[in-house]
């Protein structure tokens, strides 16, 4: 049995047309109905019901149907391999991360991947941490990012970097002169958090019940912009990683203070879908985060 049988008998099954699975391999309708005579042949019983209007598949065709897309789809990941170990970086590949890590910290990563692969098209998106996830299990990003990495079925997690946690304040706030910053005194003060689902705010509220403390947010955010403008503002207070607010620091609009009980950081995590074959593209990238993250 050849592929291409294989792949007629998808290609029709799919249009549900003999003549429209000949276009699409450029044979004749008659060489079609030959192949899908063999198979029929081969497993002696019918795989295709056919009427006037449409070919559908019997139960059997629809099990051979189901084997054959599997088996194309390895092909297609094997060729893809072989085709590119002879051949330079270059594809795409798609990055879903949540807002914190895809704008702040990877700059120096996209900036180094261009300089070496210059042919890698790298399409970041931003998302929720729960859309990511479903990104990378669904196929539709072949890496993800994420805060505070919890397992999940079908995803592996590689670590990525720790990013410190710093009490951020606006420069006239009255915490902006002082050197360290106690967590009680945070839970006195208006504080603006993450969404109350997002994984750093569970992780940041975790914090605080480790040291006996309750924080109850004045205001919540869904991302890590509002919330830096929320301080700007005067608005209050907040906890958040140190790298998502050195802009502002460097410009002088907000201020960024350790804690006087110890450091805290907030663990970022690779997600790559359990079995997925990754490109050169993406396993350049992959590299590129590895290598970042054994520089810190």
């Amino acid at each position: 049995m050849q592929l291409e049988s294989l792949r007629m008998f998808v290609d029709v099954v799919e249009t549900g047309s003999f003549s429209r699975a000949a276009q699409l391999n450029h044979v004749t309708q008659s060489a079609v109905s030959q192949q899908i005579r063999a198979l029929e042949t081969r497993y002696e019983q019918r795989l295709l019901s056919r009427s006037a209007r449409q070919v559908t598949a019997t139960p059997a065709g629809e099990r051979l149907f189901r084997g054959c897309k599997e088996i194309l789809a390895r092909f297609a990941e094997v060729e893809q391999e072989i085709r590119e170990q002879a051949s330079e970086v270059s594809g795409s590949c798609t990055v879903s991360s949540i807002y914190s890590v895809g704008l702040h910290e990877l700059h120096a990563i996209q900036r180094q991947m261009l300089k070496e692969h210059p042919k890698v098209n790298l399409r970041l998106n931003y998302r929720r941490s729960d859309q990511v996830y479903d990104d990378v299990i669904l196929g539709a990003a072949d890496l993800g990012l994420v805060a505070y990495p919890q397992p999940r079925a079908g995803v592996d997690i590689i670590p990525f970097r720790d990013d410190k946690l710093a009490v951020i304040v606006a420069p006239g706030h009255p915490l902006a002169s002082k050197a360290k910053i106690p967590m009680a005194a945070l839970v006195q003060l208006p504080f603006i958090a993450f969404d109350r689902e997002a994984p750093s705010r569970k992780g940041i509220d975790k914090l605080f019940r480790d040291k006996g403390l309750e924080l109850t947010p004045a205001m919540e955010m869904d991302n890590v912009e509002t919330i830096k403008r929320a301080v700007e503002l005067g608005l209050g207070v907040s906890v958040l990683p140190q790298p998502s607010v050195q802009h502002e620091i460097a410009t002088g609009t907000l201020v960024a203070k350790p804690f006087a009980e110890g450091t805290f950081t907030r663990p970022i995590g690779i997600l790559v879908r359990k079995g997925k074959y990754l490109s050169r593209a993406s396993q350049s990238l992959l590299d590129g985060f590895k290598k970042a993250s054994h520089d810190d």
